[in-house]
């Protein structure tokens, strides 16, 4: 018995070819009736495509690319990093496509001055659509993918001049969500420490969540109180101890840290000045990851779910991948709050 082709499934469905190969890429100018009806004859002919004669229908890679600038190591060896990779998998793989890492902090092409990965991944067509962190975003890189109408999504905040596809997790809201929390439990001054501080996207978001919460309980956010630098153990510690100098009526009742690691320090200084949390200090923190129900006593908390990020991105991509009309689009991703002891007079 010869093997069933895609031209005996446009046959038997009274379609054209090129309608079965758009509906095995799940495009969306296809109505679902219409997909149906060919699903159903593929199931029904035991129909098994072949990714290499899709591929050649539409002159795919079958490929994805997700851009990463290796210079940051500390943002690829973490919990989040491959978080969002198992996200953007698990939507890209029912497309039966396959992820690509490239990295972008390489010089750019002799030949044209433009970033290298534009030679490597997009004009060699090696990949069929990107995803990229915000932070590797560029003018440069704006025009020349949207010369050749290239299908990207950014993860992070997309750039406020410009109108691109993105998706981050909704930062803003998850500062004002911990800023309320802590404000319903009795604390009114409260600090916010660690981040690269004013004027990086995501410390401004959190800031200004916390602010906002503030702001509608009839508090302040003193500038005294935020204290910015590299989000680590060391600085948590350091930051609490410039906290805890100042005159008694200065000092805040609730710190607020940009991750679990500045949390540990801050949690850390405070215990070695013989405060107890949370009945004399609150402590609070973005992200649930690695360490904040494991403290002692254990972290209020964000969940930021990464992974979501990840299927949000790749669904986006999808999209833009097989419908090359589909309207610009961002997406906030809500963080929950996790409440424990730390908090909770």
């Amino acid at each position: 018995m010869s093997k069933i082709t895609i031209n005996d499934i446009a046959k038997a469905a009274g379609v054209a070819k090129s309608t079965v190969s758009k509906v095995l890429n799940d495009a969306a100018s296809i109505s679902d009736e219409t997909k149906r009806k060919v699903r159903d004859i593929m199931k029904e002919m035991n129909y098994t495509p072949s990714s290499i004669a899709t591929q050649l229908a539409r002159k795919s890679s079958f490929n994805v690319g997700l851009l990463i600038d290796l210079s940051r190591k500390d943002d690829f060896l973490n919990h989040f990093f491959y978080a969002i990779i198992g996200g953007i998998e698990s939507v890209i793989g029912k497309h039966q496509y396959e992820l690509t890492i490239c990295n972008a902090n390489i010089e750019p092409s002799i030949e044209n001055d433009s970033p290298s990965f534009m030679n490597r991944l997009v004009r060699n067509g090696k990949v069929d659509g990107l995803i990229m962190d915000s932070s590797i975003w560029s003018t440069e890189t704006q025009r020349l993918l949207s010369e050749l109408q290239f299908p990207y999504v950014l993860i992070g905040e997309a750039p406020a001049e410009v109108s691109c596809s993105a998706v981050d997790i909704d930062n803003e809201n998850g500062g004002y969500l911990l800023a309320q929390h802590l404000i319903e439990n009795g604390y009114k001054r409260i600090a916010f420490i660690g981040g690269e501080g004013k004027g990086e996207p995501l410390f401004d978001r959190r800031v200004n969540g916390c602010a906002n919460a503030l702001r509608k309980n009839g508090l302040a956010l003193d500038p005294r109180l935020v204290l910015a630098g590299t989000a680590n153990e060391a600085n948590g510690r350091l930051f609490m101890e410039q906290l805890l100098a100042l005159p008694a009526e200065d000092r805040p009742d609730a710190v607020i840290c940009m991750n679990n690691y500045t949390a540990f320090g801050a949690l850390e200084a405070a215990r070695a000045a013989g405060l107890s949390t949370p009945s004399q200090l609150g402590i609070a923190t973005f992200d649930d990851y690695p360490l904040a129900a494991y403290t002692n006593p254990p972290l209020t908390c964000l969940k930021m779910d990464t992974f979501e990020l990840g299927v949000q991105a790749a669904h986006m991509l999808m999209t833009r991948i097989s419908d090359s009309t589909t309207a610009v689009e961002q997406r906030l991703i809500p963080a929950a709050l996790i409440t424990r002891a730390s908090t909770k007079q």
